[in-house]
């Protein structure tokens, strides 16, 4: 969590916030997805997070698919955004967020997969008709869209 974010939860407590995140659909040679387990709550996730102050959400993106993945995104595509109550998170700590989740696409990326131990417990490539069952709202809404653009 950023010290902006935290500074804001100083404030206003458990009170529901809208964040913006950068999220990254990382698709391999053979048209897989890169997923990671989530140490927090086992739910299979895109590599993405919460867009700093002053960050674009490109950057947030490219920041967030290095630090969690050891990953480094060569080009990046705009793919959606989503928003409401698909993108509603529960903390374990009670905090509530709904996101404004820029989705972006990436097939070019160089460096060695690595998953960032603290959050991500697991690194692995999907196939799109072959994924796991514990995905959020949201990332089961990706995937249909992703589908239907194929």
């Amino acid at each position: 969590m950023s010290d902006y974010i935290k500074e804001l939860r100083d404030k206003v407590g458990h009170m529901p916030l809208v964040l913006p995140h950068a999220v990254v659909i990382l698709f391999n040679e053979n048209h897989e997805v890169l997923l990671e387990e989530r140490s927090d709550d086992g739910y299979f996730d895109f590599p993405g997070g919460g867009i700093d102050l002053k960050e674009s959400g490109e950057e947030a993106a490219k920041r967030e698919l290095e630090e969690e993945t050891g990953l480094i995104a060569d080009k990046l595509v705009l793919f959606n955004v989503y928003t409401g109550e698909i993108t509603k998170y529960v903390y374990f700590n009670g905090d509530v967020i709904y996101g404004v989740d820029l989705v972006y696409l990436c097939d070019k990326y160089h460096g060695e997969l690595k998953p960032q131990l603290e959050e991500v417990k697991r690194l692995r490539f999907y196939s799109l008709d072959n994924l796991p069952n514990k995905m959020s709202i949201r990332n089961k809404q990706i995937v249909k869209d992703l589908l239907k653009r194929e």
